[in-house]
């Protein structure tokens, strides 16, 4: 018996953590989207899984991926841009320490 109340007590605390941690929350909402869904999808756990934003990744995330591909190649332009103006400006100006004697 005494085992059942220790095994109880666990139990109670990780409804508690869960709780706390708003899982359940999440969960029930979740589960209420889906319940509510007129057309029921075929593959639920993929449902969830979007729905809690675990699924597919979202057109955002896909868009801002895009964006960030275009903008590293065009620092990659500018920094070859850059490197090659410097080299072409260290030919018209003296070296620093020539200039300063």
């Amino acid at each position: 018996m005494a085992h059942y109340r220790a095994s109880e007590s666990k139990r109670e605390q990780f409804r508690r953590y869960l709780e706390k941690a708003g899982v359940l929350d999440s969960l029930t909402n979740v589960l209420v989207a889906l319940y509510e869904e007129t057309e029921k999808p075929s593959n639920a756990l993929a449902f969830i899984k979007h729905q809690l934003g675990v699924g597919p990744e979202a057109d955002d995330a896909e868009s801002l991926r895009l964006e960030l591909n275009t903008l590293q190649q065009k620092y990659d332009q500018l920094m070859e841009e850059n490197k090659e103006l410097r080299s072409r400006l260290l030919q018209y100006e003296p070296a620093q320490d020539a200039g300063t004697e």
